[in-house]
């Protein structure tokens, strides 16, 4: 039985999300047929659709009677996440045609890596990429000739982004293929204490390069628990991964075995064959609150809190920051993966993985049930880890009744924490969001002057001139969606961590961003409004008292309300963010763009065809 709390949370999302929930179900339903796609092209289109297909390609896809699965794909040799999927297609077609089904590649959608671009010019272009590759992912599918869609990304910006333009085509059924981490390189404390030693001039590049190589070494994805494992834990609780495999290491047996399972499965759930569900019946209201649910309970990434909502909205499903912030206060952390612990998404799978984790979920009432899946089961069939039989094929047993490593994965009976660590901050700087799970309690609450910066680069140089070795408050503003495309302040979490360590009070306040990867630094994030919007953080001056308050919940500038209101916003230079590394294509997202707590996006997916309803006849209120 679901919780009354969670109940009542996602009830309420039901309730203030009914027309554009309808709207989107109304509009899938429209497109959904059980012929295959392509019935609707004529033959000089079909003509060109399968032209460069093998013959035997050609003559099935001519018949008009077995599916098609489209691929979109965000593989490049450059991301080690991605580089996988290189062979992914060719596979993916071997398989599917053992059961009389064909797949095309039908488009590619960009893919960068933010740990190469962090603390670079082309970091603006990182959260826009998401909606860039949500526009690329509908144009791929657009041609007509696809009876399912078959996923391939990992990272930050790409599950997102492939998901939400998924969603635009939500009439077909969609899996998503992970490519899994690779394997564990040096400790995670020993990454940090080289990161931090270089920072303060202790440790050559040359020995800082050799670190770093030492911990991202191979194919796979990183293995900290940032954004990028993050879509793979939601992907997984949301429905859209086969059950387990999210944390199988690339390149392996099993990992195989599990891609050929899913494109079979896939396959099957066509309109052409036993079980058709399209991707508008899986992501939901309760799916969406699913993903909510394990966002907190594993400590994953802040940017979830921008991405979950655009996704929700991609879907017609309005959440909110309050919603996000509501389900923290119930949900328990039961996981502590690097930089909320000490191991890394190997260890974390090794001990229990996401089967452990959903079955503790599940038994106290922490998540939706009866929600439909890839799988064609509820939530229920992925209370399991996999493995390989001695036919080679992938077997499921139940998850450990107990995790192996109790260090890492706790029980419902004995968590980490009794909340999910992400909450809502409140106040007179506007709201923000704080990831407190990776965060010394001791320093839930920071109450220093602040010192006011309008560029990364600006608060390195004052660390390395001495001018933060003191209780302070960092606020990074004009850095937001609309300044420059919101780039993650990553690369500041080592000198603030030095200052911390050094036994100062320390914290960041900021309408930009950090990662999953933020560390143990208290970090105010994605403040809204931002700065460009004259939100109040843009009237922060040097030496105001700002009390950040993980505790209650609050956000202040300790000043009167009079004086705080009289001043004038204080002015940015922005002409360095506006060309460059291609930044000048991105002009017109930066004038579009919503706040982030609207999910940071340069569409607005809620909007009613009222029009398209009355001409057809249709109630607002008609069941679908």
């Amino acid at each position: 039985m679901v919780h009354p709390r969670l109940k009542e949370i996602t009830d309420r999302i039901i309730e203030r999300s009914a027309a554009s929930r309808q709207d989107y179900l109304h509009r899938m339903k429209a497109q959904h047929t059980k012929a295959p796609q392509r019935t609707n092209l004529g033959c000089t289109n079909l003509a060109h659709g399968f032209a460069a297909c093998p013959a035997a390609d050609k003559q099935h896809l001519a018949t008009d009677q077995q599916p098609n699965l489209g691929i979109i794909t965000a593989y490049n040799d450059m991301l080690s996440a991605h580089q996988p999927y290189e062979s992914y297609p060719e596979i993916i077609r071997e398989t599917v045609r053992k059961i009389q089904a064909t797949a095309q590649v039908a488009g590619g959608v960009p893919a960068m890596c933010d740990g190469v671009t962090q603390g670079l010019p082309a970091m603006d272009l990182s959260l826009f990429s998401r909606d860039l590759i949500a526009m690329s992912t509908a144009v791929g599918l657009s041609h007509g000739m696809f009876d399912a869609a078959v996923f391939l990304g990992v990272c930050d910006k790409i599950v997102p982004g492939l998901l939400i333009g998924a969603l635009s085509f939500g009439h077909l059924p969609a899996i998503f293929l992970p490519a899994g981490p690779m394997t564990s390189g040096i400790t995670n404390d020993e990454k940090a204490r080289i990161r931090q030693l270089f920072a303060e001039g202790k440790a050559t590049r040359e020995e800082l390069l050799a670190s770093e190589s030492a911990s991202y070494h191979s194919p796979g994805t990183c293995t900290f628990y940032g954004t990028a494992n993050s879509n793979q834990m939601l992907m997984e609780i949301m429905g859209l991964h086969m059950p387990g495999s999210s944390f199988i290491n690339p390149l392996t047996p099993l990992r195989k075995a599990l891609l050929e399972e899913a494109v079979t499965q896939v396959v099957e759930l066509t309109a052409q064959r036993s079980t058709p569900t399209p991707l508008f019946e899986i992501i939901d209201e309760r799916a969406i609150v699913n993903g909510v649910v394990g966002l907190h309970a594993t400590g994953g990434s802040t940017n979830h809190t921008m991405h979950l909502v655009a996704i929700a909205a991609a879907a017609g499903i309005q959440l909110t920051w309050q919603d996000i912030s509501d389900i923290s206060e119930m949900v328990p952390l039961l996981a502590r993966v690097y930089p909320n612990g000490k191991s890394d998404v190997n260890h974390f799978e090794a001990a229990g993985g996401m089967g452990f984790l959903i079955r503790e979920l599940l038994g106290a009432g922490l998540l939706h049930e009866d929600v439909k899946t890839v799988n064609g089961t509820g939530l229920d069939g992925y209370t399991v880890n996999v493995f390989l039989d001695d036919n080679g094929d992938v077997l499921r047993k139940p998850a450990p009744a107990k995790a192996l490593d109790e260090t890492i994965l706790a029980p419902m009976s004995a968590p980490f924490s009794k909340d999910g660590g992400l909450k809502v901050l409140k106040g007179n700087l506007g709201s923000a969001i704080i990831k407190s799970s990776a965060v010394a309690p001791d320093r839930h609450i920071i109450e220093a002057p602040a010192q006011v910066f309008h560029t990364q680069e600006d608060v390195e140089a004052a660390f390395k001139a001495g001018e933060l070795n003191k209780d302070v408050i960092v606020v990074l503003r004009y850095v937001g969606p609309k300044a420059c495309g919101m780039p993650e302040a990553h690369k500041l979490t080592p000198p603030l961590s030095v200052v911390q360590n050094r036994g100062y009070k320390v914290a960041l306040v900021t309408d930009g961003r950090m990662s999953g990867a933020s560390g143990k630094i208290p970090a105010a994030i994605h403040v809204t409004p931002e700065a460009m919007d004259d939100g109040p953080i843009a009237r922060v001056n040097d030496g105001d008292l700002l009390r950040l308050d993980a505790v209650n919940g609050t956000l202040e500038v300790l000043i009167s309300a009079e004086e705080f209101a009289q001043r004038q916003s204080a002015a940015a230079d922005l002409q360095g963010y506006q060309s460059g590394t291609g930044r000048e294509l991105f002009a017109s997202f930066r004038a579009n763009v919503s706040s982030a707590d609207t999910g940071a996006r340069v569409f607005n997916l809620e909007h009613t065809d009222q029009s398209q309803r009355n001409a057809e006849g249709l109630s607002a209120m008609e069941t679908v």
